[in-house]
């Protein structure tokens, strides 16, 4: 992702609305989920690799 350059004399501000409860939580367990993924597949991949090197 590169660096977005502000032109002379205009700037860039960004606000956001506050996130609501049952935001905070979904996007609690999106990161919960896909944390989890990430652990399975990295547990995979090691156990592809022993059993490569054991053949």
């Amino acid at each position: 992702m590169g660096h977005l350059k502000e032109p002379k004399g205009v700037d860039f501000i960004i606000e956001s609305k506050p996130l609501t409860n049952t935001e905070r939580r979904e996007i609690s367990e999106l990161i919960k989920t896909l944390k989890k993924r990430k652990h399975v597949r990295k547990a995979r991949a090691i156990t592809k690799n022993k059993t490569r090197e054991n053949v």
